[in-house]
């Protein structure tokens, strides 16, 4: 964890996530939101390389999510219920309407490209296969990965807000089947990151 001011603003950094497929468990993927929340933290911002299955999506694209579908065989909240939330917690607007109506004017004002759709958080390590594809998109997936979901449920269940981001790295699930490898994920992710810095940075600074 990194601690440190980005303007007048405290914010705390994570310097890598720990993976449910590395062999983690629940717990352990999501101890540090339960950090966090300890510390005092109010707005997450996370974000994550994500194969797009949207057609209107480009390799790089920027995608605020708006909405999850937690395909994860564990889920965060299982066992005894933490007195941060209650035990069946309610999961509308668990990204936070107006985090996300203020990135959305940040972009148009800065002309970064942003688009809007739903991840689906599933164990992983594989990529999906084209079939999968398929089917998380008629579940109304736009984008998949193997991260977030746990650590969002968490810190919705926390009360802490939260902002999503996705950085669209490869593209599946279309009529003519495109290839992945983890060093082309990397690259692509590379590329974009100086855009999704940009945009954390100013809506930071405008909290």
């Amino acid at each position: 964890m990194i601690f440190g001011k980005l303007g007048n603003v405290d914010i705390l950094a994570m310097q890598g996530r720990f993976h449910y497929y590395e062999g983690y468990s629940m717990y352990e993927v999501t101890f540090p939101v339960r950090i966090m929340y300890e510390l005092g933290i109010k707005t997450l911002y996370v974000s994550n390389a994500s194969g797009g299955m949207n057609e209107n999506f480009k390799i790089g694209d920027l995608m605020i999510i708006t909405d999850h579908i937690n395909n994860f065989p564990e889920h965060p909240l299982r066992g005894k219920n933490f007195p941060t939330g209650p035990r069946f917690p309610d999961m509308h607007e668990t990204y936070d309407p107006q985090l996300i109506a203020r990135a959305d004017k940040i972009a148009k004002e800065k002309g970064i490209r942003v688009v809007h759709g739903v991840y689906v958080g599933v164990q992983g390590p594989t990529f999906e296969t084209p079939a999968e594809y398929k089917m998380y998109r008629k579940l109304g997936a736009d984008a998949i990965g193997m991260s977030t979901v746990p650590e969002v449920i968490v810190a919705h269940h926390c009360g802490i807000r939260i902002f999503g981001l996705s950085v669209i790295t490869d593209l599946g699930g279309f009529e003519v089947p495109v290839a992945v490898s983890h060093e082309e994920v990397q690259i692509a992710a590379n590329k974009a990151q100086p855009l999704m810095t940009e945009l954390i940075r100013e809506m930071i600074k405008q909290s």
